[in-house]
């Protein structure tokens, strides 16, 4: 497969430019809480999700890109809230995160909860600004859906539901099957919303949405064990946070449970598989090789 180093650079930079417009400015009485928010969103990252559901798009034949921009910044800020939080004192204590000091590092305790709790409700900002300000009834109809799958993937039943399991069973025996729970909520499901929006948004229909979809969940998947494995054979330097978290945090992780050599292999079955359900619904070999790339990272 081509080697798309060069577009990956000029794409995250496109996707820096759009996520920033978004952002409020740091102005008035809650100047310090705007700080915070922007720091947390603009301090770096790979911006996988932004990107995942721009191609998605591509990938579906959509033809006016711009719908996806506030879906794309709405993304960003919700997993950015999700590592705010990640990151405190009652979490998992980090003090760095992407080489730099962590939202409540940097603004204090209290300030990484209220930027976490403004991100989140930011995005939905921008996604009811979006749907009421869509120029016709069909993106209209398309923005909403698209909205209500990142909602449902983002809360109780998504994303914060599986962050939920994670915490509760902190230093306690996990299962198998609680495992495959955190993994498919905590990392697979807003994964799965930005390869669903992006079909959405694209006017796909409901089976290669939901083929989309199942792709999302199985990269989400390759990416969190991958992440247990980097946990364990990473290096602070290259990661950018402190490696061994897990096993500081008293955690059961994939690595723990099926060992480091099966963790490897799965990784690789469920990445093999996400890109044959996408080849399924088109071509985009960018979206291809930015799967490959993210769950063989060594970062």
């Amino acid at each position: 497969m081509k080697d798309y180093s060069g577009r990956l650079k000029s794409e995250t930079d496109a996707v820096n430019t759009i996520v920033a417009e978004y952002l409020p400015k740091p102005e008035g009485f809650q100047k310090k809480l705007i700080e915070a928010a922007d720091y947390s969103v603009q301090v770096g990252g790979k911006r996988l999700r932004p990107m995942i559901l721009l191609e998605s798009y591509r990938l579906c034949g959509g033809s006016h890109e711009e719908i996806c921009y506030p879906f794309m910044a709405a993304l960003e800020c919700i997993h950015s809230y999700s590592l705010v939080h990640d990151d405190l004192p009652a979490m998992d204590n980090d003090m760095y995160r992407r080489g730099n000091l962590t939202t409540h590092a940097k603004f204090g305790e209290d300030f990484g909860i209220l930027a976490g709790d403004a991100l989140l409700n930011f995005a939905f900002e921008l996604i009811l600004k979006a749907v009421s300000e869509a120029g016709n009834e069909e993106d209209r109809g398309r923005m909403s859906r698209a909205g209500r799958v990142i909602a449902e993937k983002s809360g109780i039943f998504g994303m914060a539901g599986g962050q939920s399991l994670d915490v509760e069973l902190t230093g306690k025996p996990v299962s198998a099957q609680q495992l495959d729970f955190i993994f498919r909520l905590k990392t697979g499901a807003l994964l799965e919303a930005a390869f669903a929006a992006g079909a959405i948004l694209a006017g796909a229909d409901d089976a290669v949405t939901e083929t989309l979809q199942n792709a999302g969940l199985l990269v989400g998947m390759a990416f969190q064990i991958r992440d247990d494995i980097l946990d364990v054979t990473g290096n602070e330097k290259t990661l950018g946070k402190p490696v061994l978290s897990d096993e500081k945090n008293d955690k059961t992780t994939y690595v723990t449970l099926y060992g480091l050599d099966k963790a490897q292999k799965d990784v690789e079955a469920y990445s093999d598989e996400a890109e044959s359900r996408i080849r399924s619904c088109g071509d985009n070999d960018f979206l291809l090789w930015l799967v490959e790339r993210l769950v063989s990272r060594n970062y």
